[in-house]
């Protein structure tokens, strides 16, 4: 039996985050322990006459990949993937969900060496996102493998997804127009300001947002949402900050990561653990060792870490700094096949002033 909630999941990503339209190519991507979800989507697809294509993966596909692959795959470009990027209208996806352990053991150079033969595939989707001629989405499936992840059963964990995303109330989507509404008061405030300093433990870090724009995370790209961000001028980053939680890349984690900044650009990158993977990482390519996104939280209904990003940079009362590719819409300039979130609470002391003012404190805006 498919729970109510999946249902409300498929309606809200195909009608209030994606809005497809009648005639239009949707790509639905998954693994096999998703397709509950991507059955709904695609007969929701189908509903308003467009045309789903279906894209599965294997399960665990990444290990596999990473454990047979030589040179000439690592190098390699999918040029159906490519051609897919370059056509569709809609892409509908669930993030992976294999085995988050299963790619720790894999040489990090490795791992630098197919993002960059994905460039090309980053850079023509981040083109056309960019210019509005593909609009996409990205969810997650309560699964074993992510329940395990998040420390919770997986009972527990549905019910922690589908609160994160509203899906408990009658209307969802109504829900995040209102929070939408909220957010964007919050931008406009700091479309205002020019400098923003964050400061908190072994933290103290200035950019400049002057000529950029604070954008509105509202459940139209990732679901669920909940988050205000920008591109900092990328010679603006100054300071020092530490970061709370473990920075995970593919199923390692950099614990303890400092990173101290002059000019824009990494100057002192330091890990308890991972130091090498956070060195790899930063010298991935030029840009890499840049600022592309700097985020403040506001979904409350997310209150605990579950090493699973695309919740946990939304959590009520933190802050998240990104190095590489900076997002489209922002301003950012930075150009990166590295976009590497990391996470930093500011519930126990944060605060964060603009332009000289303090407009938030212990996790809240003032």
């Amino acid at each position: 039996m498919i729970a109510p909630q999946v249902r409300k999941l498929a309606h809200v990503l195909v009608h209030y985050s994606t809005e497809v339209k009648a005639g239009e190519t949707v790509r639905i991507m998954g693994t096999p322990s998703s397709e509950p979800l991507l059955r709904e989507v695609y007969r929701e697809v189908l509903r308003v006459g467009a045309h789903p294509v279906v894209r599965m993966r294997l399960t665990d596909e990444d290990a596999l990949f990473y454990r047979e692959a030589a040179d000439g795959e690592l190098d390699y470009v999918d040029a159906l993937l490519l051609h897919d990027t370059e056509t569709i209208d809609v892409s509908i996806g669930t993030f992976p969900d294999q085995n988050p352990y299963s790619l720790t053991s894999v040489d990090p150079a490795k791992k630098q060496r197919r993002l960059r033969a994905r460039g090309p595939i980053i850079r023509k989707f981040t083109e056309r996102w960019s210019t509005g001629q593909l609009r996409w989405v990205g969810t997650a499936y309560p699964t074993e493998a992510l329940a395990q992840e998040a420390h919770m059963s997986l009972d527990e964990y549905a019910g922690f997804v589908f609160a994160a995303g509203r899906l408990d109330e009658e209307n969802p989507a109504d829900s995040w127009r209102t929070l939408s509404a909220s957010q964007q008061r919050i931008c406009d405030r700091l479309n205002q300001c020019s400098t923003i300093r964050y400061v908190g433990l072994d933290t103290d870090l200035t950019f400049s947002c002057r000529g950029r724009s604070w954008m509105n995370c509202d459940g139209k790209l990732n679901f669920p949402d909940g988050e205000v961000f920008t591109g900092p001028v990328e010679d603006s980053v100054n300071g020092t900050i530490r970061f709370t939680f473990p920075g995970i890349f593919a199923g390692q984690e950099v614990e303890d990561i400092l990173l101290r900044f002059r000019d824009g650009k990494v100057e002192e990158a330091r890990a308890a653990k991972g130091q090498d993977l956070l060195h790899q990482l930063i010298h991935t390519d030029p840009g890499a060792s840049y600022v592309g996104e700097i985020a403040i939280g506001t979904n409350d209904q997310i209150r605990h870490f579950t090493r699973n990003m695309l919740f946990d940079e939304k959590m009520g009362g933190t802050i998240h700094l990104a190095l590489g590719m900076g997002v489209p819409g922002s301003g950012s300039k930075n150009v990166s096949s590295l976009h590497w979130d990391m996470l930093k609470d500011m519930r126990d002391g944060g605060e964060i002033h603009a332009d000289g003012m303090l407009i938030y404190r212990n996790g809240r805006f003032l």
